[in-house]
């Protein structure tokens, strides 16, 4: 007689109860349908009702789920498509519009979208699929009948793209004026061979409305008007540490250079900074130095680089204020918001001295 047999058993913890409206209402002493109603920041909830609930999801740890508040048509998600994450600059943009919608049920996701049409499209692709309730595109260069199919289907705003379109909305710096006003800036101080690094097209299919193509056109512009026009100079890279290195080390090692440098973004003139270095050059002794953007690398004190602000603080909270007006229906115009800049001038610029330049 064969004796007994034991039998291990894996026997695991049930699953934690996933907290549901119906347990949030019996915490808060509502309906049901109130608590909806406050997810969904409907009209006619007291603030004492939304106190109520509010405090109830925070005890019991109420998480809605987002799939299914895709399916009842918001998801409290918006998408930010981000072209570069190594720029300075976009972060400035992203705090404010975060910032802004604090005290909302809105959340931001980042989507690095690349610097060429095909991922940037992947992303944005992406975050329609999810069904996020808005986009805020930053720079894309997808063709502008592809932003207004995309805006037909989501509340939509682009931020740095020039142009007005009826199906999203717009926030831009003055890229015209800003390109003038460091033009005028070291044309001021006796500067003539004002140089300018810009960000390279990407084909003929690149829109011309992109803020580097709009800053460049503002730059010689500027020097026509202060009769340089035989002196403008554009080499073109990319907006990078290692864009603005390379056009600096061939800026800089002609035989006539010029006794100042005009860099499209502050990233591109930190690379310009390493260049004038490696070359046995001062900034600004032997070659000013004026970048555009006014991030926070350029306030530190052993840069001080003189530079254009266009304020992403102020352009991050109003694409979060447009987008929550199409998002809610308060508006069904587009809108064209375009900032104007401001100079900053820092110890990177001086007056040329009577020998720099070369021959």
């Amino acid at each position: 007689m064969s004796g007994p047999t034991l039998v291990l058993m894996s026997v695991g913890l049930p699953p934690p109860k996933r907290i549901t409206i119906a347990d949030v209402a019996s915490r808060a002493n509502v309906s049901t349908a109130a608590v909806s109603k406050v997810l969904r920041n409907a009209y006619g909830v007291s603030p004492a009702m939304q106190e109520r609930v509010r405090q109830a999801m925070t005890e019991l740890g109420y998480r809605p789920h987002a799939a299914a508040r895709g399916m009842r048509g918001q998801t409290y998600t918006i998408g930010v498509m981000i072209p570069d994450v190594r720029n300075p600059f976009f972060p400035e943009i992203i705090e404010s519009l975060s910032e802004h919608l604090d005290g909302t049920d809105y959340q931001v996701l980042l989507g690095p979208g690349g610097s060429d049409t095909e991922s940037q499209t992947r992303i944005t692709d992406a975050m329609v699929d999810r069904r996020m309730d808005g986009l805020v595109m930053i720079a894309p260069i997808a063709p502008r009948r592809e932003l207004e199919a995309i805006a037909k289907t989501v509340p939509m705003v682009v931020i740095g793209r020039h142009g007005r379109s009826t199906e999203y909305d717009t926030v831009v710096d003055d890229d015209i004026m800003g390109a003038g006003l460091i033009v005028d800036h070291l044309a001021d101080l006796g500067h003539q061979r004002i140089a300018h690094i810009g960000h390279k097209d990407r084909g003929p299919s690149w829109p011309a409305t992109m803020p580097q193509t709009v800053r460049a056109e503002g730059y010689r512009q500027a020097m026509r008007r202060r009769g340089l026009e035989a002196q403008i100079d554009i080499v073109l890279t990319s907006y990078s540490e290692e864009g603005g290195y390379s056009a600096a080390r061939e800026l800089l090692s002609r035989p006539v250079r010029p006794t100042a440098i005009f860099a499209g973004a502050d990233v591109a003139a930190i690379g310009v900074l390493e260049a004038a270095y490696e070359l046995g050059l001062r900034v600004p002794e032997d070659v000013s130095l004026a970048g555009y953007d006014n991030t926070s690398i350029a306030a530190l004190g052993p840069i001080s680089l003189t530079s254009v602000d266009q304020d992403g603080h102020l352009m991050g909270s109003n694409a979060a204020r447009l987008l929550l007006e199409r998002i809610e229906q308060k508006r069904h115009r587009s809108v064209l918001l375009s900032l104007s800049p401001t100079l900053v001038p820092r110890r990177s610029t001086r007056s040329p001295l009577a020998d720099s330049g070369g021959a």
